[in-house]
């Protein structure tokens, strides 16, 4: 029996978990014996015309069943013998007469079924039979990629595993934890994301291809080129066309013809990207012309004008690119929904989050226009996309306790039939506040947003910091509980002195930390690990020094950091340093807030 996908968490769970108490290694009925004291009992079986990535996939199927049992697993072209095959790829399952209804998946569907003592792993092309590999190594075998370099892989010399019958398709078709530590290609094709840098590459199934990301009005019309002979092009504010904080006269057609062109020529030289981006300036500044201004009151406000614009240009760029989706933004003054206009179907509307509170999921009431934004565009775009934000720009390394609202938010979102989303985290540096837990955490949830939030936070936790797990729980739970008690907004802009960010919450984060070091202390990794999830807290002291010192010499509290700002500051620096970290927020680097003596631009 093929499961359907609201059963796929269960069955995953049960099987992992008889893995984990022993039980699979029991002889079974249907059983698919892998491996009997690290000797292979199976093999890996690919079609004669296997594609690049279906053969990769089989390779790393070999290499992670070597890891843990020891076995060395032969990669044959099949479909030979039945029984102790393990069939990567739809055409090897239907080359071995295994189940031909399996063809027509949908893109990246999987399925990992056993079938008398052979097991099938296949999915929908491009990426779908290598995360069916992977699906089945981290839910059945039991292995993790928490980071690039950092993973957990079992010991089982024996193994066997029976009576597994998953099918799943994911909600969101394209999922990017927009972290630096998700940006290898490696760790992101294992944990499922395929977003424009943290997706596979080609070997890997590639990824979603933009041309053009994001705020590519001036990209497609240059002002340089294009303001001098054509002022018309350009908004229209205050009785005045400028090219200065502004957009484009989107009701102008000689411009927008232009625009085609130009996208026309940029996508023919980019034939891998799948969307091209026709998206507002990062700046307000839109058109008031009376042309634009009347479609903007017909819609109901500036999304009417933009709308329409894209879908122009979509209607355009179909005829030589049919299979490319354009994209635009939702975004500040345009993020309200028009009244009237729809999205064409190949028109893909990002709606972004950024001027919402992150100590709340976004269905709090805090964040209501957002939410009825959010309603309101789910009812007329076809292929709705969110652009989120789940770090601090304005202090990378700050503490930023938005952990419990990721899982919340990314359910929302597939609740209201989002289909992509994009997770906007520190990604111009590595080390950056708990930067590893949230992009596994987001990658995870993405690919499957009903996974429970707890069990994989005290997962990463316990797998990451080893038996420094339960201070860093409590280090996480604190800084959460402060949050909630001051009641503090938590922008993706939130200022050193918020309230929850007291000396109490520092000095109590810091003497966890202090335990954490402790119980990490015999392992070099686990004790590197946890010095730079200090980083946070130190930062934090640095940056409000004087206001927390004035606090402690007025509770009498002990002080629990160096006794000089210069000192703590120094070891910032040397940690700092030592995880590569180069950005302190997203317009400073590291070097020049220390050369500053540790203070903003």
């Amino acid at each position: 029996m093929i499961l359907q996908p609201m059963s796929i968490k269960r069955v995953c769970l049960s099987v992992f978990a008889a893995a984990a108490l022993g039980l699979l290694a029991r002889p079974a009925m249907s059983e698919v014996r892998l491996s009997h004291r690290g000797r292979a009992q199976a093999r890996i079986v690919l079609a004669a015309g296997a594609s690049e990535t279906e053969r990769y996939a089989a390779g790393e199927l070999a290499l992670f069943l070597h890891i843990v049992t020891g076995a060395s697993f032969p990669v044959v072209e099949g479909p030979g013998q039945p029984g102790g095959r393990l069939l990567v790829g739809l055409a090897a399952a239907q080359a071995a007469g295994l189940d031909p209804a399996l063809s027509g998946l949908a893109a990246e569907e999987i399925v990992v079924r056993s079938i008398g003592h052979d097991l099938v792993l296949v999915g929908g092309s491009p990426r779908g039979t290598l995360y069916a590999v992977y699906t089945f190594l981290e839910d059945v075998v039991g292995c993790r990629w928490w980071t690039g370099t950092a993973s957990r892989m079992p010991w089982r010399p024996s193994l066997s595993v029976a009576n597994i019958a998953l099918r799943f398709k994911p909600p969101l078709e394209y999922r990017e934890p927009y972290w630096s530590v998700a940006f290898d290609p490696v760790w992101a094709a294992r944990n499922k994301a395929n977003g424009t840098r943290a997706g596979g590459d080609a070997l890997r199934g590639g990824r979603q291809v933009y041309e053009g990301f994001v705020h590519t009005f001036y990209t497609l019309i240059p002002p340089e080129k294009y303001f001098a002979s054509h002022p018309e092009w350009f908004s229209e504010i205050d009785g005045r066309r400028t090219p200065e904080n502004a957009q484009l006269c989107l009701t102008n057609e000689d411009m927008r013809r232009e625009l085609v062109n130009n996208l026309k020529e940029r996508l023919r030289a980019n034939p891998a990207a799948t969307i091209a981006s026709v998206s507002q300036n990062d700046c307000f500044g839109r058109c008031t012309c009376p042309q634009c201004r009347a479609v903007d009151e017909e819609e109901g406000g500036p999304a009417g004008s933009l709308l329409r614009f894209v879908n122009a240009v979509a209607a355009d760029i179909e005829l030589e690119f049919p299979n490319l989706a354009i994209d635009t933004l939702a975004y500040q003054y345009t993020r309200q929904p028009p009244r009237l206009v729809r999205p064409r179907p190949s028109v893909i509307v990002r709606l972004c989050s950024i001027e919402c509170s992150f100590a709340k999921p976004l269905d709090d009431p805090r964040n209501k226009t957002f939410f009825d934004d959010l309603d309101g565009w789910s009812k007329i775009a076809d292929r709705l996309y969110i652009w989120d934000y789940t770090t601090n720009f304005s202090h990378y390394i700050q503490p930023h306790p938005n952990y419990g609202v990721l899982a919340p938010n990314i359910r929302l979102f597939v609740r209201h039939n989002v289909r992509g989303v994009f997770e906007q985290g520190a990604y111009q540096s590595w080390g950056s506040e708990m930067a590893e837990l949230r992009a596994w955490m987001l990658a995870k949830l993405l690919w499957d947003p009903r996974l429970d939030e707890d069990t994989l936070r005290d997962e990463f936790l316990a797998g990451y910091y080893g038996p420094a797990a339960g201070a860093m729980e409590a280090y996480l739970e604190g800084l959460e509980e402060a949050l909630a008690k001051a009641g503090d907004a938590l922008g993706c802009y939130s200022p050193p002195d918020a309230e929850f960010l007291s000396f109490e919450t520092l000095a109590r984060s810091w003497k966890l930390l202090e335990a954490a070091r402790r119980k990490a202390r015999r392992s070099t990794e686990y004790g590197r690990r946890v010095k730079q999830a200090s980083l946070p807290v130190g930062y934090a002291v640095i940056t409000s020094w004087e206001a927390l010192r004035d606090e402690a010499r007025r509770t009498g509290a002990r002080w629990p950091w160096a006794e000089t700002r210069d000192e703590l500051l120094a070891w910032f620096l040397d940690a700092a340093r030592s995880e590569n970290v180069t950005m302190i927020s997203e317009w400073q680097t590291l070097a020049d807030w220390a050369a500053k003596g540790g203070q903003r631009k």
